[in-house]
């Protein structure tokens, strides 16, 4: 299922052709109203494998797009977070290579099935732990519900009292553009969900909402991340069905069989098929098949330009992987925004994008007509000006927000040097305040603090999402000109400033996914194109395995170990270990994720650059091998010629030496 399309297609109706022995010449061109024998059964297996490329699509868009919400949930830190994401490709490091070359001989719509149940049934177990733990518990200043009374938090944590807890429960061309628009579109819908769960408190329907005091826009937020899981696996389930009911193989249509205009791409996949060819009346032996096994591994990695294209394809889908990963995060941390907004711009603003790259760089080969080496240039010409563009955004970065001990000093001043007692001031030395909470307020003078205690407030009025903070001796301290001492719960929202750099994030980001894009069906034809035809089918399984083990397991992992040493403020849980990052250092977050991406791009660019020496090399040479064989051809045609000449004059009956000289 993780090899492509028109493998699937082509593998799934290949044994109809004509069997050995029985050859004919004779060819039929069916009328306009004759139904070809097996085209409503093509049409369903269409379908189906459509569907299960959107399950499949969708179910991995809305991993992505939970991320943060795992995080914060389980308070684990994005390094765990990636070793989770990368989990979910470990599956295919087990069976990926053996179903791409045994699946082309075995009941092909039977395997797909029997995959598509094992997937819906894995992604429903990834929301089970939803319903096996306690409901979630975020941190907050909680004081008596619905009451005015004034309350000192700077008395209540100096006594040592803790937060009261919460108490609720939380046809050939048609049919490749098909499949592959339907895999792009999947993403879309998953980030969508991601961003409709991600406004949805993570207990709804099992705790009273009135009693929650953050909104999406805090920091503690937690959406339901485990509908989009159980939505997506059944979706999953229900494409498995119509692959238990096709037969093993489909009668080939006639115009298909007997067509000598297809374009040079469907000739090439559709290309000899003896390789493949079972005797009448024998089934295909695992042990026959398993002899050829290690040979065609053998040849494919003796192959320089397929070689290398993996190298480059794999060190490129490091960098996308880690950053797609990681990207919901970025922009959160970054541009303080909501995992739902963040979530929906990826989902219909950059993806699309994606899309439109992938079906330019389709329309692009095919009206032009380009060959192997310009799909190699046109590859590597895409990954140069998008990894450049890309490099714009290391300065559309937003500063550091205002945490008092943390970026900014409590009276104000910049920089700070962060330490273990940086938390702690003057104004709030009375207070005896806990430096392992996290429950912000937002202060009147614009700077985010901590907790109430750590501000140095002394009463409180109000309740829930409307509670006011007053005499606070630390916003005080750092005072605007209102002179007021007051604060709010949740963090201060970042400058105006930052909204206008997120949108030109934005329109940067579209255009680099689009650039980088175009050169997708560019490579895809260069990979099909440097092999042999009869391992092709192989050929892009063990590309599809390198590039999830080798990208989709490692890179998420690194990622995240490098993204959590820019955290500045770790949350801490009740058992005293050390839970998920509430407060990230935006410029060294920055670097490390742009930083990185741009490093892996670099490499696989160079990597590029080798594909295409590689392919002039093998292409002058070719050649030159074409050339000389020419010539010897030639120069023999033209001693035989002769030789024929000679004989023939001396086999003539009236010739004599010097006739031709007396006439």
């Amino acid at each position: 299922m993780d090899t492509s399309s028109k493998e699937n297609i082509r593998l799934f109706s290949k044994n109809s052709m004509q069997p050995v022995g029985r050859l004919s010449f004779k060819t039929e061109y069916p009328s306009p109203e004759e139904k070809q024998p097996g085209c409503g059964q093509l049409k369903v297996f269409l379908g189906a494998l459509s569907f299960v490329y959107f399950a499949k699509a969708l179910a991995e868009g809305y991993l992505k797009s939970t991320i943060t919400q795992i995080e914060r949930r389980f308070d684990i830190p994005s390094s765990l977070v990636g070793i989770i994401d990368g989990s979910f490709e470990i599956g295919n490091l087990l069976v990926i290579a053996f179903v791409s070359y045994f699946g082309a001989k075995l009941h092909r719509p039977k395997i797909i099935g029997a995959g598509c149940l094992i997937m819906g049934v894995g992604t429903l177990l990834i929301a089970m732990p939803q319903f096996f733990m306690e409901h979630y518990k975020y941190e907050r200043y909680s004081p008596v519900s619905n009451s005015t009374l004034s309350i000192s938090p700077c008395l209540l944590d100096s006594n040592n009292s803790l937060p009261i807890p919460v108490a609720e429960k939380s046809q050939s061309k048609i049919n490749n553009g098909c499949v592959q628009t339907v895999a792009i579109i999947g993403p879309i819908f998953g980030f969508l969900l991601g961003s409709l769960c991600a406004k949805l408190y993570v207990d709804i329907g099992f705790v009273n909402l009135d009693h929650i005091t953050i909104t999406p826009k805090d920091p503690q937020w937690v959406g339901a991340w485990w509908l989009g899981y159980l939505i997506a696996g059944s979706i999953t389930l229900l494409a498995a069905v119509p692959f238990w009911c096709l037969p093993r193989t489909l009668p080939r249509p006639r115009s298909r069989e007997d067509s000598s205009s297809s374009s040079e791409k469907s000739k090439f996949i559709m290309d000899d098929h003896t390789d493949y060819q079972t005797p009448p009346g024998e089934k295909a032996k695992i042990m026959e098949m398993a002899r050829d096994f290690l040979p065609s591994l053998k040849s494919l990695f003796g192959n320089p330009v397929y070689f290398l294209y993996l190298c480059a394809s794999t060190v490129q889908f490091n960098s996308l992987f880690g950053m797609v990963t990681y990207k919901p995060k970025y922009i959160e941390q970054q541009y303080g925004q909501s995992a739902s907004k963040a979530n929906f711009v990826i989902g219909l603003i950059n993806i699309p994008a994606v899309a439109l790259g992938i079906f330019s760089g389709g329309i692009v080969m095919k009206k032009f007509r380009i060959s192997i080496r310009g799909a190699a240039k046109l590859y590597l010409g895409s990954s140069g000006l998008g990894y450049l563009l890309f490099l714009s955004l290391f300065a559309l970065g937003c500063e550091n927000s205002d945490v008092a001990g943390l970026t900014i000093s409590y009276q104000g001043t910049k920089p700070v040097s962060y330490h273990e007692r940086a938390l702690f001031s003057d104004c709030n030395s009375r207070c005896k305040c806990s430096e392992t909470k996290w429950e912000p307020i937002c202060g009147e003078n614009g700077i985010t603090y901590a907790s109430a205690c750590l501000a140095g407030c002394q009463t409180t009025t109000g309740s829930g999402k409307t509670t006011i903070f007053n005499n606070c001796t630390c916003v005080g301290l750092a005072a605007s000109k209102s002179g007021n001492s007051t604060g709010m719960v949740g963090r201060c929202q970042k400058d105006n400033g930052c909204a206008k750099m997120f949108l030109y994030f934005l329109v940067i980001a579209v255009i680099t996914s689009y650039t980088l894009s175009v050169g997708g069906i560019p490579g895809y034809i260069l990979l099909l194109r440097c092999i042999k035809p009869q391992l092709k089918s192989f050929a892009l399984g063990i590309y599809t395995l390198a590039v999830r083990v080798l990208a989709g397991i490692p890179s998420p992992i690194y990622f995240g170990v490098l993204i959590d040493t820019s955290c500045l403020k770790w949350g801490f849980k009740r058992c005293g270990s050390k839970g998920s990052c509430r407060l990230y250092d935006s410029n060294a977050f920055r670097h490390i994720y742009l930083g990185l991406t741009m490093m892996l791009g670099i490499m696989s660019i160079f990597l590029s650059t080798a594909v295409l020496f590689t392919l002039k090399k093998n292409y002058v040479s070719k050649h030159q091998s074409f050339r000389t064989k020419r010539e010897r051809t030639m120069v023999s045609t033209r001693i035989r010629k002769e030789n024929c000449t000679t004989s023939d004059h001396l086999l003539q009956p009236n010739y004599w030496p010097g006739k031709e000289t007396q006439l």
